[in-house]
This record gives C-alpha cells, sequence and structure tokens, in this order.
C-alpha cells in the first residue's frame, strides 16, 4: 500500500494547478516512477525513493516497482458545502475515501487571481474548509446516535463503545475542534474509524506560495505552521507555478532549475515525506533479480503483517523472515557479502519491521 491523499481547498487557492503539477512531474519522472490517471481527478504515483534505485543495482534487479501514492483532486469547496452548496455532498463523499487530506492554502498576493471571499487569509481559508467538515460531521453523528443509543440500552457492547466514541467526537464538534484531537486509546481507534468523520482524518496544511518564497516560506505561511504546530498536523511549502514549471522540462534540466532557486528537491518529494511522517508510515523492500520492490506499511507493524501486504497467504504461513538492514545490504554489496558477514538476520513473528529492512519471507503453503 501507499496512501491516498485527498487536495482540497478554496477556488482559485492553486489546487487544481498543484493536482496537475505534481502528477506531471511524477509522469515524467523515469521510468521508475510511472503516473498514470484513474479517473480525470484522481493520479496514481510511484513514490521516489533513492534508496530502491541502489537496490535495484546491487541487485541486478529487471524491474523496478516503487510504492504507491495517490492524489484525489477533491472538487472545490464553497462555504455551505456542508448543506448541499456547490458539489456539497459529492465533495464530502471523496473525503471519507482517503487516509489523509492536503488542504491548499493560497499563501501569495496576486491581483490577477482573484480570491472567493476577497482576502488573502490562509488561516481563515483553513477555518472555511474546517467549519463545513465539521459541521457534517456533527450532522452525521446526530443523526445516527440515536439509533446507536437505543442498541446500547438493550445491552450491545459494541453499540455502547460507538456511543462512547461518538460522544467525545461530538463534544470536540460542538466546540467547533475536529474530531482528530479526540483522546483516542489505541484499542479503540479501528472503531474510531469505522463512525467515518472527515474532520479525524489526519491533515496536511500545503502553503501555496510565490516563487521568491518557495526555500524559506513566508509571513502568510508562517501563521500556517504556527497552526500546524499548534494542533499536532503536518505543514509544507510549495509552490505550484514552481512544480507547474519544473514539469514542463526534461529531466536533465530540472536539477539546475531546482538549484537556481536555491531548492534541493521538487516538491513532490517534499510532500510525500509530510505524508508518510503524518500517517506514521514506513518502507521496506523486496530485493531479487525479477524486480526490486517497495512496500508501505504503518510503524510498528510485526513481520507477519508486512508480509501480508505483499499476500494474504504469507501472512497466514508465516515462519520468520530473512531480514538485512539497508546499509548493510548497500556496504556490503548485497544479500551474499551481509549473509558472510553474519547481517542477516532471521526473525520471527514478533519482529517489528525498521523502515529501509530489506525482507524475504518464508512461509508454510
Amino acid at each position: 500500500m501507499g496512501f491516498k491523499c485527498g487536495i482540497v481547498g478554496l477556488p482559485n487557492v492553486g489546487k487544481s494547478t498543484l493536482f496537475n503539477a505534481l502528477t506531471q512531474t511524477a509522469a515524467a519522472e523515469a521510468a521508475n516512477y510511472p503516473f498514470c490517471t484513474i479517473e480525470p481527478n484522481v493520479g496514481e504515483v510511484g513514490v521516489p525513493d533513492e534508496r530502491l534505485t541502489k537496490l535495484a543495482e546491487i541487485g541486478k534487479s529487471a524491474t523496478i516497482l516503487p510504492t504507491r501514492l495517490t492524489f484525489v483532486d477533491i472538487a472545490g469547496l464553497v462555504r455551505g458545502a456542508s448543506k448541499g452548496e456547490g458539489l456539497g455532498n459529492q465533495f464530502l463523499g471523496h473525503i471519507r475515501e482517503v487516509d489523509a487530506v492536503a488542504y491548499v492554502l493560497r499563501c501569495f498576493e496576486d491581483d490577477d487571481i482573484t480570491h472567493v471571499e476577497n482576502r488573502i487569509d490562509p488561516v481563515a481559508d483553513a477555518e472555511t474548509v474546517e467549519t463545513e467538515l465539521m459541521l457534517a460531521d456533527l450532522d452525521s453523528l446526530e443523526k445516527r446516535r440515536t439509533n446507536i443509543e437505543k442498541k446500547a440500552k438493550s445491552g450491545d457492547k459494541d453499540a455502547k463503545t460507538q456511543v462512547a466514541l461518538m460522544d467525545k467526537a461530538l463534544v470536540l464538534l460542538r466546540e467547533g475542534k475536529p474530531a482528530r484531537l479526540a483522546d483516542i486509546a489505541s484499542e479503540e481507534r479501528a472503531a474510531f474509524d469505522a463512525l467515518q468523520l472527515l474532520t479525524a482524518k489526519p491533515v496536511l496544511y500545503v502553503c501555496n506560495v510565490d516563487e521568491a518564497s518557495a526555500a524559506n516560506g513566508n509571513a502568510l505561511s508562517a501563521k500556517v505552521f504556527e497552526r500546524a504546530k499548534a494542533e499536532g498536523a503536518g505543514a509544507v511549502v510549495i509552490s505550484a507555478k514552481i512544480e507547474a514549471e519544473l514539469a514542463s522540462l526534461p529531466e536533465d534540466e530540472r536539477q539546475a532549475f531546482l538549484s537556481d532557486l536555491g531548492l534541493e528537491e521538487a516538491g513532490l518529494n517534499r510532500l510525500i515525506r509530510e505524508g508518510y511522517k503524518l500517517l506514521g508510515l514506513v518502507t521496506y523492500f523486496t530485493v531479487g533479480p525479477k524486480e526490486a520492490r517497495a512496500w508501505t506499511i504503518t510503524k510498528g507493524t510485526k513481520a507477519p503483517a508486512a508480509a501480508g501486504v505483499i499476500h494474504s497467504d504469507f501472512e497466514k504461513g508465516f515462519i520468520r523472515a530473512e531480514t538485512i538492514a539497508y546499509e548493510d545490504y548497500v556496504r556490503l554489496n548485497g544479500e551474499a557479502g551481509a549473509r558472510e558477514a553474519g547481517k542477516m538476520r532471521l526473525e520471527g513473528k514478533e519482529y517489528v519491521v525498521a523502515d529501509g529492512d530489506v525482507m524475504h519471507f518464508r512461509f508454510a503453503n
């Protein structure tokens, strides 16, 4: 798995420009990182990872298969979306399907591009988006709670759990706070996620800045970063204009273009990194002559569940995992060298997979 990130924002903040630029950049990457359009507003990209290229070189792999990231360009939100304004219902439905939500916020001045509310205030824009999502969640929970409470009173344990979790979210929503701020125990997480609350999704604030501010941000983006820090959200500075220009260049000219602007990498890379950090994701690898492949799992995943990402049979029949740390694989020039140096480990069912592990699973049919 990779992860699915919804891109939302008010009209004219650069949301679709960013989506098009990011997906075009990925399309123009080397064949290692392919891009395909699933629907007009959905783009799937291979996650750039220099480690995977290096592993493929050492393992003499014929094919490189990166892990996947899906961007969903969700229809522009307007005030009143929670009541069906604009493409309200479609908008809200699309958000329910993603793992995280990227709020694209306008952090640039441009007299030629009007703002839907005639002001440049990214924090207020974020609050507009958030308010519509909170209103939708509040309406959804209040409609569902009565029936669930009846079941709870009849002694249904699952219903009792649901009511308790609903009430945690309702307290926050009625105070004008998103459901993701609820104090949820790890054993309650699956049941809480099952409520499908829009504001329970992790949020990544994407500050769309002018070219001059692409490297270090500006006063507007600084306000967004303050908000993100206060609520434990992610934040990243990107110039959609630069990303669009970058996407139009041949690959061999891109690094020079970025260097001239004082940038070390494309915005896509930064956005992916922040997204992975936000969702607590890590990557492990499988390497062989046929292919070198990256697999994304949640941090803390044990070896059998990690094997199950490849195929459910691997998890069911898991015996052990041959494991080499990425640094050891590279330093010792592959599996044979790592084995000779005693750096290949046989890990069992309780092993927690680390980011960068190169793994081969043994399993019983």
